[in-house]
């Protein structure tokens, strides 16, 4: 964001003035065209510092006798998608994965092979705030049992063709077909954009 950029590079008073008045009003935008209430978005947007850069989003793709393991998210009306989340600093994004696994479904996991890399706003999800990778590993289950997180409920299996209501926040049908293929293609180059 602009504001974000400027705040973090200005140093004259009045342009950082400026800044802050442009980021309250990206605010009130963004609160006036969604449900989220305006100090919620601006205590957001504040706690943004530095230059902006994309958030990176790690999935993986488990396939268990031809099904695919998906999770319920909880804070999308328990629609379903890839275990996953957000990369923590300090951590390799297959680490992230293998933690992001770990906590949506109890089950450890390795990451075998990066299916693809995504940008976000080249595909069908819905709008966000921030621009966002999304990095899909095909991963091996290792240890551990179902279970439930703060974030998401039932974990369970679905036939490719009766995958059910997705958190198309989080993984679209096309996306999972796509990735499917390529997890049946060894020798397919990783996909991108």
């Amino acid at each position: 964001m602009i504001s974000q950029a400027g705040l973090a590079y200005s140093e004259n008073p009045f342009d950082l003035e400026r800044y802050r008045k442009l980021q309250s009003i990206a605010a009130e935008i963004l609160a006036t065209h969604s449900d989220v209430n305006f100090s919620v978005l601006h205590s957001l947007l504040e706690s943004e510092v530095g230059y902006t850069t994309p958030k990176i989003d790690v999935r993986g793709l488990i396939i268990l006798e031809g099904r695919v393991l998906l999770v319920q998210e909880k804070l999308d009306g328990n629609r379903w998608t890839l275990p996953g989340g957000w990369a923590d600093v300090n951590e390799s994004p297959s680490e992230a994965v293998s933690r992001e696994v770990y906590e949506e479904t109890g089950y450890s996991c390795r990451a075998s092979r990066l299916l693809a890399v995504y940008d976000r706003n080249k595909h069908p999800h819905p709008p966000t705030l921030w621009h966002t990778y999304k990095l899909f590993f095909l991963c091996e289950i290792t240890g551990g049992e179902p279970k439930s997180s703060l974030e998401t409920g039932i974990t369970a299996c679905f036939a490719p063709d009766m995958l059910p209501e997705l958190s198309v926040a989080r993984v679209t049908y096309s996306q999972i077909d796509r990735l499917l293929y390529l997890a049946s293609q060894p020798q397919m180059p990783t996909d991108f954009d």
